[in-house]
């Protein structure tokens, strides 16, 4: 055997080694996750009854929006919050393994920073995939309307973007070495949930601030397909058109911030001092 031909045969075996070692690793987080009965339920059982309660039982939510209904507009919205929700919280969960010294644990491992963030991120998109299709089904069966093309273009926003958060729980996990890392984050996620948009339209200062905080774009991206790339106005009900360019910069700024926080503190935590 050559020295090329050695080289091949290790760098393959590496790959399969560490593709092994993630999939196992992303296995063994959901089934971690699915052994807490009661943070999920509350994950996508709260979001379905803020909906029930404010989209679907108010008369408001048969009002039009193009060619959908405010029930439509609130729903994306609740879907949004309880993803966000599900991983942040997963992400925090690492302020425990950090106490634990389970991030040094694997940092005995072939498995990189990068690779740790990337199943972190992978788990908690699986996880929030679920609190959407319950809020989604409940909305489809209390009058939300809107085109096919609607519902899906607007869970797949919702899927792929609630990765931004579990790096923003990730983050918030490792810079604090205690418990409470969890609480502060979901804390903080209740604050971004306003300025988001989500439980009530801003207008004026409110709305000006809203567009440089995390869940402003993400919200405003799986609306999208809704409005058209429109705003509500809430004083006027019409429509302000908002710039896609805009809703494009906060998510690509706030994703990228949180994942070089994160993949900084997870190398940090793998420290042996």
């Amino acid at each position: 055997m050559t020295a090329t031909t050695l080289k091949e045969t290790i760098t393959t075996e590496s790959v399969r080694t560490g593709l092994r070692l993630n999939t196992t690793y992303y296995r063994l987080e959901l089934r971690r996750i699915m052994r807490d009965k009661v943070t999920l339920f509350f994950t996508v059982g709260l979001p379905a009854v803020m909906y029930v309660i404010f989209g679907a039982s108010p008369d408001y939510g048969d009002e039009p929006i193009r060619d959908g209904n405010v029930a439509m507009w609130i729903m994306i919205a609740m879907a949004a919050y309880g993803a966000v929700s599900a991983t942040t919280g997963i992400g925090g969960s690492a302020a425990i393994e950090r106490m634990q010294g389970w991030t040094r644990q694997l940092g005995l491992t072939p498995m990189r920073p990068a690779e740790f963030v990337a199943v972190k991120a992978a788990t908690a998109m699986t996880v929030a995939a679920a609190p959407i299709l319950i809020v989604f089904a409940i909305g489809a069966l209390t009058g939300a309307s809107a085109p096919l093309h609607v519902w899906v273009l607007s869970a797949l926003v919702l899927v792929v973007g609630a990765m931004t958060f579990a790096l923003y729980g990730l983050g918030f996990g490792l810079a604090f070495r205690s418990e409470a890392a969890v609480s502060a984050a979901g804390g903080a996620l209740v604050v971004m949930a306003f300025f988001g948009n989500i439980f009530i339209p801003l207008n004026g200062w409110q709305l000006l601030v809203a567009k440089f905080t995390p869940l402003y774009g993400y919200v405003s991206l799986a609306r999208r397909p809704l409005t058209g790339g429109n705003t509500i106005d809430p004083e006027t009900g019409d429509l302000i058109p908002e710039p896609l360019w805009q809703v494009l910069a906060n998510v690509s700024f706030w994703t990228i911030a949180f994942a070089m926080l994160t993949m900084v503190l997870v190398q940090k935590g793998r420290g042996r001092q």
